[in-house]
């Protein structure tokens, strides 16, 4: 057969270009087998304007089902919160030794929904669903390590780290016998835990992931995931959490990190008697050699882990009144706050999300309720307190602090004790206010006296 010659060299000239084109253009879409499902989400909100709320899939319904979540998307819309968050959705895997199910962080398949909570079809209405109520949705990812039945077990043994014998290992200081530890210097397993994570965003259409035990997978992973996962939705971010502590998450692209230290602070405060004052300390110690200002942490005074393991709100910080003030605290403090299905009515009963334990909604605690509503539509408004600047002036009783951005300062009070207290205010803040949940005129002076477990919240 004969070739043109001319042809052929025109041809390889193109194809170099069209090559050269796609190489230069970083802000492309990856190369995807997959064709992205639904319209970009049009009212994505801001990081800084984030109120993330946990969805425990296997609580949240007496179904159990994603059909269970969408049901209750109002209710989740009417709190305030713009985010939900999805506990694993993928199907769990079987512990080596006994057979039995592992954790909800035991996967056994990346690119599947479990058959208890649903379909992908589900999954797709509730984003659908949710993304008309002008909430975001984001998966839980659990990227460090697999269950034991996982295929990549069998097919790619040396996507796993293995001792000395060859025998894969679990996590490394832990004792998570249901699952299995990955081998990040492995270039495959890194590409296929990517292309995973891309499945949902074009799949479903997901905006974003909580990535669990972040702190553990190696940053250079992060970056080159999140680099790419970004590339794929046009004209809207996703959210990236981070369930890990160090500051290098925000320099691999994350948009939050845990508060960790944080909640267990609040917990010392409650059970140890620790002064309010290691509220601010501990807000200190989390934005340590943080350089860039509109980062944020996620604060909460609960999750999935905490209420299986040390307690409801209720239990951990003096009751009803107790876990509100504390709450205030949490979602005004220089963060992003989070809230785990039911702390908000009051849910006094600890969720094993190992197993089924449906939330009885009917138990709802209107008048809780209605404070946590009250606080985040607040939150909601103010810029202050989304993105200003922190200053504490605490006592040993009282968490005070001031959160200001332009002409707008708000001046936060929370008594975290059972006992009335007098807390001294400092000459700069005394003066004229109002009490920004009613408007009402607020005058202070050189001390204001606080009822057990009250909280005031003043703007300018």
């Amino acid at each position: 057969m004969k070739f043109n010659i001319k042809l052929v060299y025109t041809f390889l000239l193109a194809l170099a270009f069209v090559s050269c084109s796609s190489s230069d253009d970083d802000g492309a879409t990856p190369a995807s087998p997959y064709t992205q499902y639904g319209a970009s989400f049009e009212k994505m909100p801001k990081k800084e304007d984030a109120i993330i709320y946990q969805v425990n899939i296997r609580a949240f319904s007496q179904a159990g089902t994603l059909k269970g979540v969408q049901d209750r998307l109002t209710q989740i819309q009417e709190l305030g919160a713009n985010v939900i968050y999805l506990m694993p959705i993928y199907p769990v895997g079987k512990v080596k030794a006994s057979g039995e199910l592992g954790s909800p962080y035991s996967v056994r398949d990346y690119k599947a929904v479990n058959p208890d909570f649903g379909t992908l079809q589900d999954l797709q209405t509730l984003v659908e669903e949710a993304h008309k109520k002008n909430m975001a949705v984001i998966l839980d990812w659990v990227a460090n390590h697999t269950s034991w039945d996982n295929a990549w077990i069998t097919q790619h043994k040396d996507w796993y780290q293995q001792d000395a014998n060859g025998n894969i290992i679990i996590p490394p200081g832990t004792n998570y016998n249901d699952v299995a530890q990955l081998n990040f210097n492995n270039t495959d397993m890194k590409n296929a835990m990517i292309d995973a994570m891309s499945y949902w965003v074009y799949n479903a259409n997901i905006d974003g992931f909580r990535c669990d035990y972040a702190d553990f997978v190696p940053n250079n992973f992060w970056s080159d995931a999140i680099s790419k996962l970004r590339k794929i939705k046009k004209n809207q971010n996703i959210l990236m959490l981070a369930e890990g502590s160090k500051v290098n998450h925000f320099a691999s692209g994350f948009d939050y990190t845990f508060g960790f230290n944080f909640f267990s602070t609040l917990e010392q405060v409650f059970k140890d008697g620790k002064s309010a004052t290691t509220i601010q300390d501990s807000n200190t110690t989390e934005y340590a050699n943080n350089y860039h200002t509109e980062n944020r942490i996620v604060r909460y005074t609960i999750n999935h882990d905490v209420n299986l393991s040390e307690g409801t709100p209720l239990e951990l910080f003096g009751g009803k009144k107790g876990s509100i003030a504390t709450f205030v605290v949490a979602s005004y403090l220089k963060s992003v706050p989070m809230i785990y299905n039911g702390q908000e009515i009051g849910y006094d009963k600890r969720l094993n999300y190992f197993a089924k334990t449906p939330i009885d909604w009917s138990t709802a605690d209107a008048s809780m309720l209605a404070e946590y509503k009250k606080i985040i539509a607040f939150r909601n408004t103010s810029n202050a307190i989304k993105t200003g600047e922190f200053n504490g002036y605490s006592s040993d009783a009282v968490s005070a602090f001031t959160m200001t951005k332009d002409a707008e300062k708000v001046f936060v009070l929370s008594n975290l004790t059972s006992s009335t207290v007098k807390h001294l205010v400092p000459s700069t803040l005394k003066g004229n206010w109002k009490d920004a949940f009613t408007g009402t005129a607020v005058t202070v002076g050189s001390e204001i006296t606080l009822q057990p477990f009250q909280y005031l919240v003043l703007k300018n």
